[in-house]
This record gives structure tokens, C-alpha cells and sequence, in this order.
């Protein structure tokens, strides 16, 4: 008998220039992106492995987690690293990055968009306005807030921006991308340290400024987490970007809203500065709201953070009144409360918002 079998099929050179061109569009910037063959973790540490050499001052921003590690590889490839580091229920202002750069003067700066792990958002735009007056190479991680948040790499004039699909985009996370400008090219370039014949070199992935698709597509790609990421894109294009944004923006208010209604504070301490893809709630005195694994989207800090906060995980299909009130009502039962007047508090907001 005859069966036609359908194995794995290559990526193809059509399938690939389908996605340089999506990611170009959705970071709003005309060079073609570094696609990653993995979690955008690798993107991550390739950017920093490019970056550092000895001799070069770099101003690391430690706003959560991510940000401290980040300043770890920068030190192993030999650059001075001068952080700029704030409690994690904060996040930096421009001003203390200005007087940072004035006092230190480096060559570039690195921080995070949105932190998800604490639920805040650095002010980007404000932040890459300062390092362009100063001249600085600008390298940031912004695999949390693309899609939730406003993200213009050619705008704002960044260098270097990670992201990934796995959170607002609703994508799979097993490839990723790196935004490099013209200037973030030269700048790798010119270190003699940056990586090459590795997985952590960005130099060996540089793609053709022309646009025109590769002669041959990188066979460490991923076929099938790359067509999954070709359809989250073609997804958030049918779906329109601003309002992917705006689905976040209402998921975050209407979260602040159920768990301020429930007698909760939000672990930010600044309400301008809540990432629109997780509000962190404050636990501490609150035993009952201790828990060891997620339930639903509600999950414990990480790290150190672990009984000091929880996380809403409203990004991607669950930026929706019906995740957060779900949300809300698992919080409610955690306090043996009734859930209903937070509820209204969520519905309130959403239903304003549309």
C-alpha cells in the first residue's frame, strides 16, 4: 500500500524573507533584523558577548533580574561595567541615567524595556533620547514589551533590541530576533572580541542590507518554530498592532483595579511606570497569598522575589477581561474574600476602555 509520508520540510528562502520582513515591520525600523535559532535568551547574551571588549565603559541598568545578569556576561568579555541599579519595585529615571552617563562617560548603555518578573516598565523612549545626546551605542532587551508596549527602533534611534514571541505576541519561543542598526554594526565591527564561528556570534548572522532574501537560509534555523512565529506575526498584523497594545493596556488597568478592589497594592511603586504585560501584587503580611506554583495566570515571584510578590500574567491571548477576572478570582478565593466587587472593578475598566 501507498502512503504518501510528510517529514520535516526545510524552511525555505520564501518562508524566511516572509519573516525578516514581519519582524522589520512590527520593530518599525527598514534593516533587517538577526533572526536567532532559539530563546531569545541567546539573542540576549550574543549581544552582550558582541559588545564587551576591555577598554570599553559600559552603563548597564539593573532593574530587575535580566538586567543583573546582563551585566555579568558584559563582565566576562572584559568591558567595565558601571550599573546603574535600583529596587527592584522601581525602575530607573532618566534623570539618574543622565547623571550616570555625565558622570561616567561611556560608550553605550544597556537596560530592559518591561520587566515581567517585577511588573515594571522603564521609560525607553525618555532613555534613548539621553544616550542619543551623548553619542552612547544603545542596547536594549525588549523581549517582554514588543507588542505590549510601543517599540519604534528606528525612531528612538536604538542600536541593539531583543525580542522574542513568547509573551505579548503569543508566538512560540523557540526563535527570536536581534535588531542591529547601521551604527550597532560598526560598533560589533570594531571589537575584536566579538564571537565568531559561535552560536553567540551576531557578526555570522548579519544579514544582506540589500533585503533581498540569502542565497541559502540559515540551517540552524528552526522550520517549524519559525512558520509558528510567521503565523503569531500574521495573527497580530490581522489583528492590528495598536490594538494588541491597547488589549494589553486594558488587561494591566483593569488587573490594577481588581487587585486595589480586593484591599491589594500593585509591588511597583509608581503607577505611571506598570508594564502592561503583568501586574505584581504585594504579599508581604498576606500569608494566605504565598503559593509555591502558578495557578492559572496568577504564579509566584521568581528568584528573590519568591513570597515577596505574585504575578498576573496577562500577555498574549490571556490580555483579556476574561483572564483577569479569572485572575481576580483566584486571588479572592486565596483570601477567602468574595470576588464580586473586584470583579465589577474589572469590568468597569474594560468596559471603558473599548
Amino acid at each position: 500500500m501507498n502512503r504518501e509520508h510528510k517529514g520535516y520540510v526545510p524552511l525555505t528562502g520564501s518562508d524566511f524573507d516572509t519573516l525578516t520582513r514581519q519582524l522589520s515591520k512590527l520593530l518599525a525600523t527598514q534593516h533587517p533584523p538577526v533572526i536567532i535559532p532559539g530563546e531569545a535568551i541567546l539573542g540576549i547574551e550574543a549581544m552582550a558577548a558582541g559588545i564587551s571588549a576591555p577598554g570599553r565603559t559600559i552603563l548597564n541598568v539593573v532593574t530587575g533580574p535580566y538586567g543583573s545578569l546582563f551585566g555579568k556576561w558584559l563582565e566576562r568579555g572584559g568591558a567595565t561595567v558601571v550599573q546603574v541599579e535600583v529596587p527592584f519595585d522601581q525602575v530607573v529615571s532618566a534623570n539618574e541615567i543622565q547623571a550616570a552617563v555625565e558622570k561616567h562617560k561611556p560608550c553605550a548603555l544597556s537596560f530592559v524595556q518591561a520587566e515581567v518578573v517585577t511588573g515594571g516598565s522603564n521609560p525607553a523612549e525618555e532613555i534613548l533620547k539621553i544616550a542619543r545626546d551623548f553619542n552612547l551605542i544603545t542596547v536594549m532587551d525588549s523581549v517582554s514589551a514588543v507588542g505590549g508596549e510601543a517599540l519604534l527602533v528606528d525612531d528612538w534611534g536604538a542600536d541593539f533590541v531583543a525580542v522574542g514571541a513568547q509573551k505579548a505576541l503569543a508566538g512560540p519561543n523557540g526563535v527570536s530576533a536581534v535588531s542591529i542598526s547601521p551604527r550597532g554594526w560598526e560598533f560589533l565591527e570594531s571589537n575584536p572580541n566579538a564571537p565568531r564561528n559561535s552560536i553567540l556570534s551576531l557578526l555570522d548572522l548579519k544579514p544582506d542590507e540589500s533585503g533581498s532574501a540569502p542565497v541559502r537560509v540559515p540551517p540552524n534555523i528552526p522550520a517549524l518554530e519559525a512558520r509558528a512565529l510567521i503565523a503569531a506575526l500574521s495573527r497580530v498584523e490581522e489583528e492590528g498592532l495598536p490594538q494588541v497594545i491597547r488589549r494589553h493596556e486594558l488587561a494591566a488597568s483593569a488587573a490594577i483595579a481588581g487587585i486595589k478592589a480586593l484591599g491589594l497594592e500593585p509591588w511597583q511603586k509608581d503607577g505611571r511606570f506598570y508594564s502592561t504585560l503583568t501586574t505584581t501584587v504585594r504579599i508581604s503580611g498576606t500569608p494566605g497569598l504565598r503559593i509555591d506554583q502558578p495557578i492559572g495566570i496568577v504564579a509566584p515571584g521568581d528568584g528573590e522575589l519568591f513570597g515577596q510578590l505574585l504575578r498576573i500574567n496577562h500577555f498574549g491571548v490571556n490580555a483579556s477581561r476574561e483572564s483577569v477576572e479569572e485572575a481576580i478570582r483566584t486571588l479572592a478565593k486565596l483570601l477567602h474574600q468574595e470576588p464580586e466587587q473586584a470583579i465589577k472593578a474589572v469590568s468597569q475598566v474594560w468596559g471603558y476602555g473599548r
